[in-house]
């Protein structure tokens, strides 16, 4: 960490509270931190404060003031589980409750809870067509990954140029979009190319990277950072370095993970662990052992995605199993919402909430634009319905909202 030493309020290994950063005479802290008990109460009722005066501006029925906080309480119960909120996440001033929530409190998070409103009652205020969208920058990447989405197009020349790419969000950010997550391939071999769409884009929008963790040093976490970026995710698909290295087919890809992480962190960049959860990994132990990593690693989130036929796994029998669906629900329920666990990493499991209330995906609140600028209900499900760059992608889209995901 370019000889920098880290120093946890708690202890050494301990990053679930904010840490302290010293690099030769310099010293600051590091904004960043997992809150619970009587701080995550006051800030809670703040972002409650938040929802009533929007409810109260955008409404001048006090019912409709009423009902729409039950909507959005019931709305975050549906994607986070029907249990009491135990943790919130606090990086560089702002808090979050879930990793497709924006960090309250800004502009983009409160269009956002505007948005959501007006799926309960229309309001005349502008709103998001897409809570957050998947754009797909380069065909290019160093490894071999077991479960790649995107391995028919793997290392293939790139059809997309910087300009198009800048096109494709200046749309997205005409329609309206909460989250843009720039990913691949790996995203951070296009380097210059992500700073400059991220610095010269509206601020309308919070920027992710899903990476591999590749080349992530403490210099180009900065840099990023600088540009505008608002967190990482961080493919780590074992907690074991091996075995990791296998699954990725690169004897570095557990390196630059952790330390990709912690240069970001330090960066005071949002961090997922995101995790393949495949038959053959979901165990009680395997799961703690790798969110005591998470935790030890300073993490703020880590994201369980169940693996599907597509990519290098299609035509495979990679489906999760009942028996390890339960195993996963009740592990998720158990980090997120007991009180022996409330210093580890929240976890984000769409799998919970899709198989309760449906995927919003598929061009609903969300969908994956690929490298060849096509539309795609989600970097799972290649539907292939219109591209972006077409003078009628608006019909091709709809198109593609009235069908849906095409699992849930």
């Amino acid at each position: 960490m370019n000889k920098a030493s880290v120093i946890s309020v708690r202890d050494e290994l301990h990053y679930s509270e904010a840490v302290v950063v010293s690099e030769g005479e310099n010293c600051f802290k590091i904004d960043s931190k997992i809150i619970t008990g009587i701080e995550k109460s006051w800030w809670h009722f703040r972002i409650r404060l938040t929802l009533i005066s929007i409810l109260i501006s955008s409404y001048s029925n006090p019912l409709h003031w009423i009902r729409g906080i039950n909507y959005l309480i019931h709305l975050r119960k549906k994607f986070l589980g029907n249990f009491k909120l135990k943790k919130l996440v606090k990086v560089d001033g702002k808090y979050y409750m879930g990793l497709y929530t924006p960090g309250w409190n800004d502009d983009i998070y409160k269009r956002f809870i505007i948005s959501e409103l007006n799926h309960y009652k229309s309001i005349e205020k502008s709103v998001l067509r897409f809570n957050h969208v998947y754009l797909a920058i380069t065909k290019k990447c160093p490894l071999q990954c077991d479960h790649c989405y995107a391995w028919d197009v793997l290392n293939q020349k790139d059809q997309l140029n910087e300009n198009d790419l800048s096109n494709i969000i200046s749309k997205l950010q005409a329609m309206g979009t909460g989250q843009i997550h720039l990913t691949g391939g790996e995203p951070m071999l296009k380097l210059d190319i992500l700073i400059n769409l991220i610095s010269k884009s509206k601020n309308t929008t919070n920027f992710w990277i899903n990476s591999s963790g590749f080349k992530l040093t403490n210099e180009v976490a900065k840099r990023l950072k600088n540009a505008g970026l608002t967190g990482v995710f961080i493919s780590l698909d074992h907690f074991e370095k091996e075995k990791h290295n296998n699954f990725r087919k690169f004897k570095d890809a557990y390196y630059w993970a952790i330390n990709g992480a912690k240069n970001a962190i330090e960066n005071q960049l949002v961090v997922v662990f995101s995790v393949c959860v495949t038959n053959d990994f979901v165990s009680e132990e395997n799961l703690m052992a790798y969110m005591q990593l998470a935790r030890k690693t300073g993490v703020h989130f880590v994201q369980f995605l169940e693996p599907k036929e597509v990519g290098h796994f299609k035509g495979k029998e990679v489906t999760i199993t009942q028996e390890n669906i339960a195993i996963l629900e009740s592990f998720y329920t158990k980090i997120n919402f007991s009180n022996e666990f409330l210093d580890f990493p929240i976890i984000s499991y769409h799998g919970y909430y899709q198989r309760r209330q449906g995927c919003f995906a598929g061009g609903n609140r969300s969908m994956y634009v690929d490298t060849e600028g096509n539309l795609n209900a989600c970097p799972f499900c290649h539907t292939n319905s219109g591209n972006i760059l077409h003078e009628d992608f608006e019909n091709q889209l709809s198109a593609m909202s009235i069908q849906g995901c095409p699992t849930y």
